[in-house]
């Protein structure tokens, strides 16, 4: 056990500064996540500047994915033995690069480069394997749930993207957009060096990483939660990428009007999540994420029907996003409760990783079985229902072992 989980409880609720720290990690992880969502609100202009198919589209919107995903481990490991301030801050001010680089290669019409650099930009999305040991280190055990899942609200950069960035490319220009939001990222990079600080309770873990990583790769709640976590924050990336290229083939919307349903998708997520923090905090995590992933599963089935806008696909669209928010939020509560403190760092930068991988298949799954003719996703949707229901029988399995072993 570390020094900081042998504290006891009273003395980490007295930490003053907790809120302002907990406040910054959530900025700088919804600008970063706003850097790693740029290419997606997008991806219609490129497609049809550049006459990309469905395949090649869908490549495009998950190869930020793949980098801000397998980001996450090395990341967590890292934030274990240099803490949230320096990695904040490094990362932050390292993701305004690829953002300048992708502004480079949309200005040349070179899809080759936009994928390279699009790649580069997953960097930005590796920050949440950084914020999680952060606010964990500030908050005793029993209220971690809701300030992971707060922490966690900063996902809604993603919204903040869908919505705005096809704006400001219509008010300021392509060019200007992307400087805008490298300058957002160096300031909020300076923001966290100088306002941010590390919890007292924080001790570095100076271990090797890639003992580390093997040693939390050994855990089984690892893996469990890695599962978990691959489907709720997966479904959510996945919808929140790909959902502006579903609304213009399923429903004809245009690049403003699908940002901003997308952006209420997202926003509806960011909310949930939270909640699911806080829920789980009081009557469990294995109950939340029981309704959150049985909820997913039957609306998964209900958008294959094509509902008719704006009401019923409106509505079902947030009642999805409201199921996997609840579900992002009960995982982490699980892995604070489940995962060792000297390892949580690490543990989160695996469970990160898939979760971020659950992100990365869909789209290409999505543009594989997108049928043109009916202008459907419906094979797509099913294997998400199936996907959730397997999920939701594992979290009963390893609820009632939790049980078991109690």
């Amino acid at each position: 056990m570390t020094e900081a989980s042998a504290k006891p409880t009273s003395e980490i609720t007295a930490l003053p500064g907790r809120g302002l720290n907990l406040g910054l990690a959530l900025l700088a992880f919804a600008i970063t996540f706003w850097a790693w969502n740029l290419i997606a609100p997008l991806a219609v202009r490129y497609a049809d500047g550049l006459g990309l198919d469905a395949a090649q589209t869908s490549v495009l919107i998950a190869t930020p994915v793949l980098v801000g995903s397998l980001g996450r481990i090395l990341t967590g490991a890292l934030t274990d033995r240099f803490g949230g301030r320096t990695m904040f801050t490094i990362l932050t001010a390292v993701s305004a690069v690829p953002v300048l680089l992708v502004m480079y290669a949309g200005q040349i019409g070179s899809y080759p480069l936009l994928i390279a650099f699009g790649f580069l930009l997953g960097i930005a999305g590796t920050t949440f394997a950084v914020g999680i040991p952060f606010v964990n280190a500030w908050y005793e055990p029993s209220k971690r749930g809701f300030a992971t899942g707060l922490f966690g609200a900063g996902m809604g950069g993603t919204a903040l993207s869908s919505f705005f960035t096809p704006r400001m490319v219509a008010w300021f220009g392509y060019t200007a957009t992307h400087l805008i939001i490298a300058v957002a990222l160096l300031v909020v990079a300076a923001t966290v060096w100088v306002f941010m600080r590390d919890a007292p309770t924080w001790k570095p873990n100076t271990d090797r990483v890639m003992p580390k990583l093997v040693a939390a790769s050994k855990l089984a709640v690892t893996w469990q939660m890695a599962f978990l976590y691959a489907v709720t924050f997966g479904g959510f990336v996945a919808f929140s990428t790909y959902l502006p290229t579903y609304l213009k083939e399923v429903y004809g919307f245009d690049l403003a009007d699908a940002g901003a349903r997308t952006a209420g998708f997202a926003i509806a997520a960011v909310i949930s999540r939270p909640v699911g923090g806080w829920l789980s905090d009081r009557i469990g995590p294995a109950k939340v994420l029981g309704i959150s992933l049985a909820g997913a599963a039957v609306m998964a089935v209900v958008i294959a029907l094509k509902p008719p806008p704006e009401l019923l696909a409106g509505s079902s669209f947030v009642l999805m996003a409201v199921f996997l928010g609840l579900g992002t939020g009960a995982v982490f509560t699980w892995v604070a409760q489940r995962a060792p403190a000297e390892r949580v760092g690490t543990v989160t930068g695996i469970v990160g990783a898939a979760g971020g991988l659950g992100g990365f298949f869909p789209p290409l799954v999505m543009g594989a079985t997108y049928n043109a003719e009916t202008h459907s996703y419906t094979i797509g949707l099913l294997l998400l229902c199936a996907t959730a229901l397997a999920a939701l029988a594992f979290t009963f399995l390893l609820a009632r072992r939790d049980r078991a072993r109690a």
